[in-house]
């Protein structure tokens, strides 16, 4: 494995070519329909069977606090793009469900957004590209 000083530069170069394209990407976003943490709720929420999961789940995809992520969820369901009901397996907990709307809106949206998506990561080749897939899920992989 690498040594100290190593992990922090690449850290540090990781985390902030991350936050330069999420700024631009958030600046960008393309369109007035949705936020991109708005978005981002609907896209993890396609990626779920049967477009469900428990909101403590998908706090885990998210890189907002769980009250931010619930009132967010609320906004969403105030606009029938997802639905809330109680976990039948669990009384105490949600479960989030897509809506048929929900999962149309991120399609369109999402079209838009990963043209915005390869603006900025067209600085790398194909093969770049797949080597820092490989090496960003590892390090995913790895953490606890």
């Amino acid at each position: 494995m690498g040594d100290k000083a190593a992990s922090v530069v690449a850290w540090e170069a990781l985390f902030r070519a991350q936050v330069s394209v999420l700024r631009q990407l958030n600046a960008e976003f393309p369109t007035g329909e949705l936020s991109l943490n708005e978005y981002d709720v609907l896209f993890n929420l396609s990626r779920q069977l049967d477009w469900r999961t428990r909101i403590r789940d998908l706090n885990r995809h998210l890189l907002l606090t769980q009250p931010s992520v619930s009132r967010l969820v609320d906004r969403l369901v105030g606009r029938d793009l997802v639905t809330k009901e109680a976990d039948p397996g669990d009384g105490r907990g949600t479960v989030v469900r897509l809506t048929h709307e929900g999962y149309d809106l991120y399609r369109k949206v999402g079209v838009q957004h990963a043209e915005a998506i390869h603006s900025h990561m067209n600085a790398l080749t194909t093969a770049e590209l797949k080597t820092l897939t490989t090496l960003t899920d590892k390090l995913r992989r790895a953490q606890k």
